[in-house]
């Protein structure tokens, strides 16, 4: 289905700050459809006058549908719904005397213009299955009052509200409670699921005729509740936001829409949501990403320990194969231990190895004994990685630099050994794989090298890692001047 962005711009001249007060419409509509009982469509006037393009839908969570077919993107052309054009070139909101018959169901319609800065850009088609109305509880009456002071503010130009939208993942909805406030901040009317919200905070009684704001101070300790400008504007109904009250157990949302279908504060819109649950689960989110931040600080220091064991082990070592292969250890070790130092200030399980790559360059050069001085310079980005696969990779990258620096430059003579070594590790991803190239230019591989015959340990750690570990494939042969080796990994 298009998009409202790609309708606009194929077939409109709506600016972009039209565009944006429609986004802001369309965000806290659901709340509209709701009250309304209604399907709503809104239309947007084609560029040449030839008629009007279906620009989004929202279809009611509390009560039937009159539009089982989705109409996004559809056209209707000029005069064929008369109250779409009556509504836009008038400005005034039309309704239709008869139902109209969809299907052997009855719906009433009506047309809002939408206004901004004086013009009417848009309009919107309220749907109502007649099928579903009865006879109307106080719990109705309440909606489809407030539901029509929404539709005056629209055709006002006075909704939507700057502020917080109703398109958020914990946003409050009608059906999870409804509060009707006076101009004076006293509760006219609660839903069933409002009142039980509240007397979740311990109130006794009803909430009608009681002044929202004084209650709240009553219910709620003063460390539980907001400012008391935030709590005096959203509970009294002035401000259109919302805010978070509670206590040591429940916690509630409470968002406000003042009303003004004529200019004038008639009231407030209320809504209530108790989100007691979802903050106790925040809590134990917030505790377990705590928990493995610190474990993977204690990896990373135990790590170092172990370094530094055999850091110290490699001195006292009079065997120069054995002090080689201690140090190499220590490398490893170190690259193991960036990965878990990375991971312990991450909020999430996965690592930027931009960062990584870039401190184990640095590293490898730091403790290399050649007398070339070598630069390791990174081309592209290795992006996101989770820790499951940034480990090996790390060992892998350690591995590949270090025989880089070590074989490509070592005891090399001074006709052929240039001034500064260049060593280029290159990343890209590419649809879902990881394509890793380390090239340097040093001496280059021997003439009789075999990768499938060597016998090297470091070699055999890096196949290991990455077509086992890794499932990836690599590679390694003659580059354009030195060594190239390459790797390509599936990642996520």
């Amino acid at each position: 289905m298009p998009s409202l962005h790609e309708l606009v711009r194929a077939h409109t001249d709506l600016v972009d700050d039209d565009v944006a007060w429609l986004q802001r419409l369309m965000a806290d509509w659901q709340i509209l459809a709701d009250l309304s009982f209604a399907d709503l469509v809104l239309w947007l006037p084609d560029r040449e006058g030839r008629g009007y393009w279906a620009g989004g839908q929202m279809r009611p969570t509390t009560g039937p549908t009159a539009l089982v077919d989705d109409v996004l993107g559809t056209f209707i052309p000029t005069g064929r719904r008369r109250m779409l054009d009556e509504a836009f070139g008038s400005g005034r909101l039309v309704r239709e005397g008869d139902p109209e018959w969809r299907d052997a169901v009855p719906v009433r319609v009506e047309v809002i213009p939408v206004r901004r800065a004086g013009r009417v850009i848009a309009t919107i088609a309220r749907n109502t299955n007649l099928l579903g109305i009865r006879t109307p509880s106080r719990l109705e009456l309440s909606y489809l009052q407030t539901a029509a002071e929404l539709t005056q503010m629209i055709a006002n130009g006075h909704f939507p509200l700057p502020g917080q939208r109703s398109d958020h993942a914990d946003s409050p909805r009608v059906g999870d409670g409804f509060v009707r406030l006076d101009p004076a901040g006293r509760v006219v009317y609660a839903s069933p699921n409002g009142l039980s919200a509240y007397r979740r905070l311990g109130l006794q009684g009803d909430l009608a005729g009681l002044v929202l704001t004084d209650l709240t101070r009553d219910l709620v300790p003063v460390r539980k509740r907001p400012d008391e400008e935030t709590l005096s504007a959203v509970l009294g109904g002035r401000d259109g936001r919302a805010t978070e009250v509670g206590t040591d157990d429940v916690t509630l949302i409470v968002r406000s829409i003042p009303l003004r279908p004529q200019g004038d504060r008639s009231g407030a819109l209320l809504l209530v949501r108790d989100v007691s649950e979802l903050r106790r689960r925040d809590r134990e989110l917030v505790t377990k990403d705590v928990t493995i931040r610190e474990i993977h600080h204690r990896v990373k220091n135990n790590l170092q320990t172990v370094a530094a064991l055999l850091r110290l082990q490699a001195r006292r070592t009079q065997a120069e194969d054995a002090k080689a292969a201690l140090e190499e250890a220590v490398r490893r070790v170190g690259s193991i231990a960036i990965v878990h130092e990375t991971l312990s200030h991450a909020v999430e399980e996965t690592v930027d190895f931009d960062e990584i790559a870039d401190r184990l360059g640095s590293m490898v050069v730091d403790v290399s004994g050649v007398e070339v001085p070598v630069r390791v310079v990174r081309e592209g980005s290795f992006g996101k990685l989770p820790s499951e696969a940034a480990t090996p990779l790390a060992m892998v990258l350690t591995e590949v630099l270090q025989n880089a620096v070590e074989h490509g430059y070592a005891d090399l003579p001074d006709a052929v050994a240039p001034s500064v070594g260049r060593v280029v590790v290159t990343a890209r991803r590419i649809v879902g794989r990881l394509h890793v190239v380390v090239e340097d230019d040093g001496r280059g591989l021997p003439d009789d090298f075999d990768v499938d015959a060597s016998t090297q340990l470091g070699l055999s750690i890096v196949r290991t890692l990455v077509e086992s570990e890794l499932g990836g494939v690599l590679e390694i042969g003659p580059g354009s001047r030195g060594t190239r080796v390459q790797a390509d990994l599936p990642v996520d």
